[in-house]
Order: structure tokens, then C-alpha cells, then sequence
């Protein structure tokens, strides 16, 4: 039987929040191997704190937000070589930069990693792991640092309320109400909701907590947002 594909956006944030976040990767690195066995990953990984401090750098020397992109690209791609080296995957040929180059990966083993392929404008790792779940016509989770979306930033706001399930559209409108900007830190990127809206992708928001992606996985209840419908 042909293996499904899920597609995961896992921030920077969860790789290198300061110094590389070992004790966290291997157990990530212990499910995914678990869940190997049923299915294809397809891992996006985001440019976190070393994108946001190159992007502030070059923000300040009052470079264009499209070089600030291509700052934060690199980062992701930097992060998604790291994590093919912890999961002891040598990818010969470098890291996939295009869509073409991913399938061709992903035909021949079981877990991907990547970066941001190419450059696009209002565009974060989220979108590109939305854009690559389209393709694979896949599910797809967003592995971030808080347990799903909130009616408000829960960091800020004491009185933030957590939202469970939300549908494509009313998500979209939350995702809108804020401006795009390189670096941001919403749940998923304006670009990714409207990619999974008109894909009608499932999708999945949950915290870094190991337990609750092994839970999503074994298809149990977890503790997150679902946005479908």
C-alpha cells in the first residue's frame, strides 16, 4: 500500500530557541521514526530566531524586504540540513530547493526535510509547507511554540481564549487582520491560509509537546487547533 504523505511546518523556534534544543529533537526524532512505518514526512522547517535576527539586522540598514526574505530562506535551509544530519540522513545532493527535486526525495525515503524552496513574496516556511501539502494532496501540521491559535497572542494577552476548531474561512480572517512582514510570528502565514482555504487542506496547529504529536499521529484526541471546514 502506498504510504499517505503528512507535511509538517516545524518553526525554528522548536530546533534552536537559543542554543540546538537536543533533549526536544530526540524525541520528535523517536516519533517520527515510529510513525515512519505508516507514513511519508515531508518536514519544513522555519528559520526561527536566527532568521528574525538577520531580518532585524538588515531591517535596520534599511535593506529591502525582499532581501530580508532571501535572509530568512537561508536560514530555513541552514535549520533543514541541521536536522537531516540528527536524523543521520546525508542528503548527498543537498537539500531539496524546488518542488521538483522534493518529490524525487520524498520517492525514495521516508523523511524530508527542507527549507523554504523558492522565493516568492508574503511568504514564510508556513506557506511553503501548505504549497507542498497541495501537492501531495497531504495533511498537514504546524508544530509551533504555543498549543494552537488563540482569539489573541496568549504570551500578551492573559485574557486570550483557545480555539479548538475553526473553519478555512474564519481562519483566513484572522490570519488577514494582521499585515504580512518577514519574520512574523502568527500561527501560519496569510500566504498558508489561503493555500489550505482553496486546497481545502486539513490542518493542524499543535504545541511543541511530543505526546500530542505522537496523539495526532495515532489519530487519538491531542491538544491543538483544527482548521477544516
Amino acid at each position: 500500500m502506498k504510504k499517505k504523505v503528512i507535511v509538517m511546518s516545524l518553526g525554528g523556534s522548536q530546533i534552536i530557541p537559543d542554543n540546538v534544543n537536543v533533549k526536544y529533537l530526540r524525541k520528535l526524532k523517536k516519533i517520527l521514526l515510529k510513525h515512519s512505518k505508516k507514513y511519508k514526512f515531508v518536514i519544513v522547517c522555519g528559520g526561527g530566531s536566527i532568521a528574525r535576527k538577520y531580518i532585524s539586522a538588515l531591517k535596520k540598514e534599511k535593506i529591502n524586504e525582499k532581501l530580508q526574505s532571501f535572509a530568512g530562506i537561508g536560514a530555513t535551509r541552514l535549520n533543514a540540513r541541521f536536522m537531516n544530519y540528527f536524523f543521520k540522513i546525508d542528503p548527498k545532493h543537498g537539500i531539496p530547493h524546488t518542488h521538483t527535486t522534493l518529490k524525487k526525495y520524498v520517492k525514495k525515503q521516508n523523511i524530508t526535510f527542507c527549507g523554504a524552496l523558492e522565493y516568492k513574496p508574503n511568504q514564510t516556511s508556513d506557506s511553503t509547507a501548505a504549497d507542498i501539502a497541495k501537492m501531495f494532496d497531504a495533511e498537514f501540521i504546524n508544530i509551533t511554540n504555543i498549543q494552537g491559535l488563540y482569539t489573541k497572542n496568549p504570551k500578551k494577552f492573559k485574557n486570550a481564549e483557545f480555539i479548538s476548531k475553526i473553519s478555512w474561512k474564519e481562519f483566513d480572517k484572522m490570519a488577514n487582520a494582521m499585515k504580512f512582514k518577514p519574520g512574523q510570528h502568527f500561527v501560519l502565514d496569510q500566504t498558508a491560509s489561503k493555500i489550505i482555504m482553496k486546497n481545502k487542506i486539513k490542518t493542524y496547529i499543535t504545541g511543541k509537546s511530543v505526546k500530542q504529536i505522537d496523539n495526532l499521529l495515532s489519530r487519538k484526541p491531542f491538544n491543538g487547533t483544527i482548521i477544516f471546514g
